[in-house]
């Protein structure tokens, strides 16, 4: 059977991808059994970078399908809080898309960036320099424990 492991950077790239949609994923572990597995660590920093930027963009995606009558009808949120996170949005923009790499919020922040319509190619430039810096930790942090 195989398994990510063995895919090697496609392996990389398909769980950076997921762990980067509303599927519960951790690309971590896959990072750093390549590192450790002495895959070249700039190779594995641009397939998860890449990876999980596509991931992020596939949320951001979802979220510019929304329809605000969905919000309150499936989920109660009334239409003065969409508003005021609309404001909030709005105000911070972009740079809130360089947080999308943080666990669990990050797929939210994602979503509600495509839902607000924010500009795709500065949510794109933000979201891809928080991965990256995100998976450069990952390598340093990496060689402190593997050497």
């Amino acid at each position: 059977m195989t398994d990510c492991f063995e895919l090697g950077y496609w392996g990389l790239f398909a769980a950076s991808f997921i762990a980067a949609t509303i599927l519960p994923l951790s690309s971590e572990a896959f990072f750093l059994f390549m590192l450790s597995q002495e895959y070249d660590a700039t190779n594995c920093v641009v397939v998860a970078t890449v990876g999980n930027t596509f991931g992020g963009l596939t949320c951001y995606f979802l979220g510019y399908l929304c329809k605000w009558e969905w919000l309150n009808k499936f989920i109660g949120v009334s239409e003065v809080k969409v508003l005021a996170y609309k404001n909030y949005i709005d105000s911070y923009g972009f740079t809130i898309s360089f947080f999308c790499w943080l666990p669990f919020v990050g797929d939210i922040l994602a979503v509600a960036l495509g839902a607000f319509k924010t500009n795709v190619w500065l949510v794109t430039l933000f979201m891809f320099i928080g991965k990256l810096l995100r998976y450069v930790f990952l390598v340093y942090s990496a060689n402190l424990i593997f050497n």
